[in-house]
């Protein structure tokens, strides 16, 4: 009967640490997610800057293409006077 009454109290001391051991999950470590949110804060940063760059490229080639247009249009305007002039040089 001691070895029954010994195996019961062994279990009932034990089954606590079972369970304890059991449930017990990882701990995460908040180092690691505080760098992953700064890395990734980083890295939004870092895309909001070059969309920003982007879109003043498209400005500027915006500008530039506006501004060879009306060159176009000048160079056209001054052919066009040009020739006029031409003509009406020969028809004297």
């Amino acid at each position: 009967m001691v070895r029954k009454s010994f195996v019961v109290r062994s279990l009932i001391l034990a089954l606590p640490l079972a369970i304890a051991a059991g449930c017990t999950q990882p701990q995460t470590d908040s180092s690691k997610v505080d760098a992953a949110a700064q890395q990734s804060a980083e890295s939004k940063q870092m895309a909001m800057d070059a969309m920003a760059k982007a879109q003043e490229a498209a400005d500027a080639a915006n500008r530039a293409a506006a501004a060879a247009e009306q060159a176009a249009a000048d160079a056209q305007a001054a052919s066009d006077k040009a020739d006029r002039m031409m003509q009406k040089s020969m028809h004297k």
